[in-house]
């Protein structure tokens, strides 16, 4: 699991110039399965990605291809963790620790 966090670095009008298309991706990796959930930061200046994919590789490759980071509109910090415990409706994305 990742937690992908935005903080942005442009004014909220270049950032809102992106947003459809950031929008749209958002559905992509929503419907291809990496996305658990999404949503702004308050106050706004950036958002909080809640990710499940099989790597880092794979993660750092999914945010090159977000809009918002071709229009240089935001930096990424990317964390990875094991969700060790989840809610009962998330129970499929349990994770062990490594051995």
């Amino acid at each position: 699991m990742f937690v992908l966090e935005l903080t942005y670095t442009a004014p909220l009008e270049r950032v809102d110039a992106a947003l459809p298309d950031h929008v749209e991706w958002l559905k992509r990796n929503y419907a291809a399965g990496h996305f658990l959930a999404a949503g702004r930061k308050v106050p706004r200046d950036g958002g909080l990605i809640i990710a499940s994919v099989a790597d880092r590789a794979t993660v750092e490759a999914i945010v090159a291809e977000d809009p918002f980071t071709l229009a240089g509109v935001c930096d990424y910090r990317i964390t990875e963790f094991v969700a060790t415990t989840t809610a009962p409706a998330l129970e499929a994305y349990k994770e062990q620790l490594p051995s």
